[in-house]
């Protein structure tokens, strides 16, 4: 297998040299052709080299990373991204909900093996689509969350999520509309997502279920709750306690 090639774009060289270092060491399966001090350098290299994968730093002087694409036509975005970035929580948040792969500094071994791997997993298209994505971190709509699918990103209306099922390192999220979307991603992760909309309860270990869609409460077969009148979901026995209290539906 050939080498991902990869070019880095980082106004800070002590954050370039350890980044290149770390994938020297943590993802041997990766080459750095160049490294980058600024977003007009790093388009130069981009065009020369035709990298796999690019990883841009968000803030740099003069320019801001989201805006790398803007240098590209369409057809010429044959690269993936990964940003690295100490943004804050709501910045990432957005990154979140938009489906789009980045690297919190200081950049921990593990997560940067981590996003190596999805990138390697990730299909042609999912690749390409890395400008649909970034338009909506650019204009931002809280109420919806993207997720990858096999044609590209689809973003999700939050309050169309009925219950999102864990499935080994898979989630299955299932919708009003009768939609199941199986994602490359954990339970855990839309748990960190969504975790600041008071509706969502992580109800049992494989389940994430939006609280407004529960129609009953069933005691036997070691209780259970049914979502939208048709979908039994498993549920906890401390969480029993709260629901019988009314305590699921208030922010804790």
């Amino acid at each position: 297998m050939d080498a991902i090639k990869v070019i880095i774009i980082d106004d800070e060289l002590r954050a370039r040299n350890l980044l290149s270092g770390l994938l020297e060491e943590f993802c041997k399966d990766t080459q750095v052709l160049e490294t980058c001090a600024d977003l007009p350098n790093g388009v130069k290299a981009i065009r020369k080299h035709k990298p796999d994968l690019v990883f841009m730093d968000i803030e740099m002087p003069g320019h801001s990373g989201l805006e790398l694409l803007d240098f590209f036509d369409e057809g010429e975005v044959t690269f993936s991204i990964i940003f690295t970035t100490a943004y804050s929580e709501y910045a990432i948040q957005a990154f979140k909900l938009s489906a789009i792969d980045y690297l919190l500094k200081p950049i921990e071994p593990s997560e940067l093996e981590a996003a190596v791997e999805r990138y390697k997993r990730k299909s042609r298209t999912e690749k390409a689509d890395i400008g649909i994505q970034l338009e909506n971190i650019k204009n931002p709509q809280k109420n919806r969350i993207g997720i990858p699918t096999q044609n590209g990103v689809k973003f999700i209306d939050i309050d169309e999520i009925v219950f999102i099922k864990a499935d080994n390192s898979y989630t299955e999220l299932h919708t009003t509309k009768s939609e199941k979307f199986v994602i490359s991603r954990t339970l855990k992760n839309f748990e960190d997502v969504l975790k600041d909309i008071p509706k969502f309860m992580r109800a049992h270990k494989s389940y994430l279920v939006n609280t407004e869609f529960i129609t009953d409460y069933v005691k036997s077969d070691g209780g259970y709750l049914i979502l939208q009148g048709k979908h039994n979901i498993s549920i906890s026995s401390d969480k029993v306690d709260l629901l019988l209290k009314g305590k699921l539906f208030v922010k804790r």
